[in-house]
């Protein structure tokens, strides 16, 4: 099965959610699943970010994995990171997510 993450959620969902959970499942070959795709809305953006421990582990994870990672492109611009995202990210909106992961679309779409 194919899935794809979007992390809209406030608070501790990349952080706990996504780096204490799900990215080590990643790493470890034991996720259960192949994810192909992660998209992140305003805050959770910043793990996309250079030097963000994290992000430089997903990026590590996505390239090997061949896991898409997009950040909403008007919440990058608006914490003007968008030009400082760890190897591999890119930014757009839902049409350029819908249009990346159409090569290799996912079963279900998981909201964090």
């Amino acid at each position: 099965m194919k899935v794809a993450y979007i992390f809209s959620s406030q608070g501790h969902t990349v952080s706990y959610k996504l780096g204490k959970m799900i990215l080590p499942q990643l790493e470890e070959g034991r996720h259960g699943v192949e994810v192909v795709g992660m998209f992140f809305f305003e805050d959770n953006n910043y793990v996309l970010v250079e030097g963000n421990p994290i992000g430089e582990r997903l990026a590590k994870v996505a390239k090997e994995q061949g896991i898409l990672l997009m950040g909403c492109d008007q919440c990058c611009m608006e914490r003007e990171i968008e030009d400082n995202l760890v190897e591999g990210a890119t930014i757009g909106c839902f049409p350029n997510l819908y249009g990346a992961l159409a090569g290799n679309m996912p079963d279900q779409v998981i909201t964090l």
